[in-house]
């Protein structure tokens, strides 16, 4: 006789009714639809209450979608439907009308789950008050890296530790096409079209080969890594668009693999007066990375972040960026983490806002940097940019030539490609060092600006 495992979902009459709204049912959305509707009762075993989906708001009720959806469940009025509820799920994205049926939410004093990782970045200092001041819970791990549950190990794991440093691969289509760019050789425009033809990119990509969407997630993960609320404004952001083939190739040479990463970190300094001071900086630009460092190794569309802890050390979470079921998973994890607290009574919980930590320009960060240039092939033009590097306090760790012999190679004949890595220094001492390189009769032009990190 085989023995089945089995999974007790036994649900007493008694049961709690929590009611919920879902506004949106697009690819996660309907996926989230699906999970409540048919996993009613393991749902109600785990949280203590039965989540009864009460409706689910969409602009158009006949709309084709993935999940068949028992229709009687749809609504236009995504007004009436919030005030009902005890838990309110926003999946529309946008900033409007999500902004504003949030706040209604929470002033009717729902749980709010959200996934709208571009209005959080915008707006999200305010919506946090707003949850704060009507002691209701706020929850929005999907907005950022889909499957992979970063947030609340951040706010719950490591609550008791420092968190220094966050580094993260948090666009899934950027690292498609930085992947493919990699493996086989493409340039960009063919890898972008790749990525679009496999779904992993919209038809407008801008939002995230520009970095916009990274930064919106950066801005997310800093306000939570270092208690301080961050904007998207705060983020200095740089996209992809400027990598070429080229620049893959030489840093795949040199042992490197080149990334987008959305990077917060604590930056301890003093002040005119030599007292200690600190701040934080948000930054998303392409990366390189050693290929033997964690996030090289990340492939295809997959997300990964990587956490440095005064205690806990190194630690990576690793999964599926984007997608309905991925992200809908991070959703239900915040639904029954919101009914759990229902159930068993206690405030609402945010963001913690223990520390006001300024933020700080890229201009404050030391780093490392990869330029490519295109200089004259003639005696002299070694020495000329070692003693720019040296004038503003740059030490340059390695420096490879290429010679240019044939005339139908970039440059022609009679130039050279350089590639220089420089030791850690200062973001404003390597722009300068950079500008004023530029500046050289003897430089045919910066091919590429690059920096470097996790050595």
């Amino acid at each position: 006789m085989t023995q089945r495992n089995t999974v007790d979902t036994d649900v007493s009459a008694t049961t709690k009714t929590l009611k919920v709204a879902l506004l949106g049912a697009g690819n996660v959305g309907s996926q989230v639809a699906r999970i409540l509707l048919h996993d009613a009762d393991a749902l109600a075993a785990r949280t203590g209450a039965r989540l009864e989906l009460v409706g689910i708001a969409v602009r158009n009720i006949d709309s084709p979608r993935e999940v068949e959806i028992p229709k009687e469940l749809f609504t236009t009025d995504a007004s009436a439907l919030v005030r009902g509820a005890d838990i309110v799920i926003e999946l529309m994205g946008g900033l409007e009308p999500a902004r504003t049926l949030i706040l209604e939410a929470i002033d009717h004093g729902a749980t709010v789950v959200t996934g709208n990782k571009a209005l959080l970045a915008v707006d999200g200092p305010t919506l946090y008050e707003k949850a704060d001041a009507a002691g209701v819970q706020l929850s929005y791990e999907a907005a950022v890296a889909g499957a992979i549950p970063i947030l609340r190990p951040i706010t719950d794991s490591l609550a008791g530790d420092k968190i220094t440093r966050v580094m993260g691969i948090v666009n899934g289509t950027t690292n498609f096409i930085l992947d493919a760019m990699d493996t086989t050789g493409a340039q960009f425009a063919d890898a972008l079209a790749e990525a679009k033809r496999l779904g992993y990119a919209e038809a407008d990509p801008t939002a995230d080969i520009e970095g916009h969407d990274a930064a919106a997630k950066g801005a997310i993960i800093a306000s939570l890594a270092f208690h301080t609320r961050f904007a998207l404004a705060d983020v200095h952001c740089q996209g992809i668009t400027s990598v070429t083939a080229t620049d893959i190739a030489a840093a795949k040479e040199a042992g490197y693999v080149i990334k987008l990463l959305a990077i917060a970190e604590k930056i301890e300094s003093t002040d005119d007066a030599g007292a200690p001071t600190s701040g934080v900086s948000v930054r998303v630009h392409p990366t390189l990375l050693p290929r033997e460092h964690p996030l090289g190794a990340v492939r295809g569309a997959f997300n990964a972040v990587f956490v440095e802890a005064e205690n806990a050390g190194e630690l990576m979470f690793y999964g599926r960026g984007a997608g309905g079921a991925p992200t809908a998973s991070a959703v239900m994890g915040d639904v029954v983490s919101a009914a759990r607290r229902l159930v068993l009574g206690g405030p609402g919980r945010t963001d913690s806002t223990i520390e006001v930590l300024p933020v700080l320009p890229i201009q404050a960060v030391s780093t490392r940097y990869y330029i490519g240039l295109d200089a004259a092939d003639q005696p002299g033009v070694l020495s000329k940019i070692a003693a720019l590097f040296a004038e503003n306090g740059v030490s340059i760790e390695t420096m490879r030539q290429t010679v240019h012999r044939d005339g139908n190679v970039k440059g022609g004949p009679g130039s050279a490609e350089l590639r220089i890595v420089t030791h850690l220094a200062g973001e404003a001492a390597l722009s300068a060092t950079v500008e004023a390189i530029n500046g050289l009769d003897v430089i045919n032009s910066v091919t590429s600006v690059l920096r470097v990190e996790g050595v």
